[in-house]
C-alpha cells in the first residue's frame, strides 16, 4: 500500500511529468524518423532502379536498331542468363510471352507502354511447390511489328533492405525507449527522495527549529541552488528572530532598572514640599526619560538596519566628506576634553551605502573615542583616517585610552554590553551594536584592535571596512 502511494506521488511530481512528456515527444520524433528514413531509402532505391533500367532500355533499343529482331533476342537471352539478372520478356501484341526469363506476369501489364504505374506480380520458371508471388517494376516499349519488350527488376531485394532498415531502427528505438524509461524512473525516485528530505526538514522548521537547513547534495543542480537560497533565507530569519529575542530580553532586563529608578524618583518628587527640590527632581526625571528615549531610538534603529528595510536606499556616497564633516562637528567636544583631532582623510573616496547610517556609525565611533580615550596622557589624540586598503575603503577611529581586551571584543558589539571601566560614563551600550549592524547592512566589517602595542593605555582602533568600493 505504501509502495503504491509512493508511486502515486512519484507520478504526480513535476520532474516525472516533464520526463514523461519528453519521452512522448521523443517517441513521436522517433516514429517519424523511422518512417522518414525508410521512405527516403525506398525512394533512393527506386530512383537507382529506374536509372539502371532506363540505361538497359536504351542499350536494348540500340541492339534492335542495329540488328533487328534477331539481335534483340540474342541480347535478351545473353542478359537473362547472367547471375542476378533483371526481368527480360518479349511478348506478342496480345500479351502472350514469346521469350524471356519469366514464366508469367500479372494480366494487363503489357496494356500500357512506358513505366508500370504500380509494382506487378510475376512468376519465375524456377518457382515450384505452389505459386510464389514476386513483385517487380518494369519499363515496356513496343516494337514496330507490335511486339512488346519488358525490362524490369525484382523488388524483393529493395524490400528486404527496407525491412532491414526499419527493423534496425525499431530495435534501436526500443532499446533507447527502455533506457529512457529506466532513467526516467531512477531520476523520478531520486527527485522524490530529495523532496522527501526537504519536506522532513521543512516540518522541523515549521515546528520551531530554525537551526534546521534544507539538504544540499553538492551536485549544483536546480534543487541545490533552490536549497541554498532557502537556507540563506532561513539563516537570515534565524538571525532576525534571535535579534528580536535578544532585544526582548535586553528590554526586560537592562531597561527594567532605569524604569524602576525613574518611577522611584517620580514618587520622591511627589513627596517633595520644596518647589525648588521638586523642580530639580523633575528635571532629573526628564533627563533620564530623554536617555530612555535615546535608548529606544537606538534599539529601533538597530532593528531597522538588521532587518534590511533601508537596503534599497543605498547609493554612491563620498565617505571622505562624511568623515571630514563628523570630525569638524566633534572637534570642539574633543578640545573641551583636552584631546587633539588627528585627521588623515584621503579625499574623494566613495562607497555604496546610506549617507545617514554611515554618518551615524562614524559619529558613534568618534563619540566613543572622546568618552573613553582621554584617560591616558594629557593631550591624547583622536585619530581619524580614511584610506583605500586591500579590501576596500577603510575608515579608522583610534584613541589612546584603556582600550578593550581581545577576549571582550566580541561581547562589546552586543546590545547593552558595557565593560566595568565604562560604566561611570553616560551611555546605553548600543553604540558599537549599531555600528556592527550598519556594517553588516553594507556588506562590510567592523574590526576592533589596539592602537598601541605594549602600552599602559593601548587605546582602541575601530576600523570600518567597506568592500567593493569605487576608486
Amino acid at each position: 500500500m505504501a509502495s503504491s502511494s509512493r508511486f502515486g506521488v512519484l507520478f504526480k511530481s513535476t520532474a516525472v511529468r516533464l520526463s514523461a512528456l519528453y519521452i512522448l515527444l521523443f517517441a513521436l520524433c522517433a516514429a517519424f524518423l523511422v518512417f522518414y528514413v525508410t521512405g527516403l531509402s525506398e525512394r533512393i532505391l527506386n530512383n537507382q532502379t529506374r536509372d539502371a533500367l532506363r540505361q538497359e532500355v536504351e542499350e536494348i533499343e540500340g541492339a534492335f536498331d542495329r540488328g533487328g529482331i534477331n539481335q534483340l533476342l540474342r541480347t535478351l537471352e545473353r542478359r537473362a542468363r547472367q547471375p542476378g539478372a533483371n526481368l527480360y520478356v518479349m511478348a506478342g501484341p496480345n500479351g502472350e510471352i514469346l521469350a524471356g526469363n519469366v514464366a508469367s506476369v500479372q494480366p494487363g501489364v503489357f496494356d500500357h507502354e512506358g513505366w508500370t504505374e504500380f509494382p506487378f506480380r510475376y512468376q519465375r520458371y524456377t518457382d515450384s511447390g505452389g505459386i510464389k508471388r514476386h513483385l517487380a517494376t518494369a519499363h515496356i516499349f513496343v516494337l514496330d511489328n507490335g511486339l512488346r519488350v519488358l525490362i524490369g527488376r525484382d523488388l524483393g531485394e529493395p524490400g528486404k533492405l527496407r525491412q532491414l532498415v526499419r527493423q534496425a531502427l525499431m530495435v534501436a528505438l526500443l532499446i533507447m525507449g527502455i533506457g529512457a524509461v529506466v532513467i526516467w524512473f531512477a531520476i523520478g525516485r531520486n527527485a522524490l527522495k530529495r523532496i522527501d528530505r526537504v519536506s522532513a526538514a521543512s516540518q522541523k522548521i515549521m515546528a520551531g527549529d530554525l537551526s534546521q537547513r534544507l539538504p544540499v547534495s553538492g551536485s549544483g543542480d536546480e534543487f541545490d541552488r533552490l536549497s541554498s537560497s532557502l537556507n540563506g533565507m532561513l539563516g537570515r530569519i534565524e538571525q532576525l528572530n534571535e535579534g528580536l529575542k535578544q532585544v526582548s530580553d535586553n528590554i526586560a532586563h537592562d531597561l527594567k532598572t532605569p524604569l524602576t529608578r525613574l518611577r522611584n524618583k517620580a514618587t520622591d518628587a511627589l513627596d517633595e514640599d520644596d518647589p525648588a527640590s521638586r523642580r530639580a527632581a523633575l528635571e532629573t526625571i526628564i533627563g533620564e526619560s530623554d536617555q530612555l528615549i535615546r535608548t529606544f531610538n537606538a534599539l529601533l534603529m538597530i532593528s531597522r538596519v538588521e532587518a534590511g528595510s533601508i537596503a534599497a536606499e543605498l547609493s554612491d556616497i563620498d565617505v571622505s566628506a562624511i568623515a571630514a564633516d563628523s570630525a569638524e562637528l566633534y572637534e570642539p567636544v574633543a578640545e573641551e576634553e583636552g584631546q587633539v583631532m588627528d585627521c588623515q582623510i584621503a579625499p574623494g573616496l566613495s562607497v555604496r551605502g546610506n549617507r545617514e547610517l554611515v554618518g551615524q556609525a562614524i559619529a558613534n565611533l568618534i563619540d566613543n573615542a572622546i568618552k573613553y580615550g582621554g584617560q591616558g596622557e594629557t593631550g591624547s589624540s583622536i585619530g581619524i583616517r580614511v584610506s583605500r586598503g586591500a579590501q576596500g575603503v577603510e575608515v579608522s577611529i583610534s584613541d589612546e585610552g584603556p582600550g578593550i581586551p581581545a577576549d571582550k571584543r566580541e561581547d562589546v558589539v552586543k546590545r547593552f554590553v558595557r565593560l566595568d571601566k565604562s560604566r561611570s560614563k553616560p551611555g546605553t551600550g548600543l553604540g558599537l551594536s549599531l555600528v556592527e549592524a550598519i556594517m553588516a547592512l553594507h556588506g562590510g566589517r567592523l574590526i576592533l584592535s589596539d592602537t598601541r602595542d605594549h602600552a599602559e593605555f593601548p587605546g582602541l582602533t575601530a576600523t570600518m571596512v567597506f568592500p567593493g568600493s569605487k576608486p
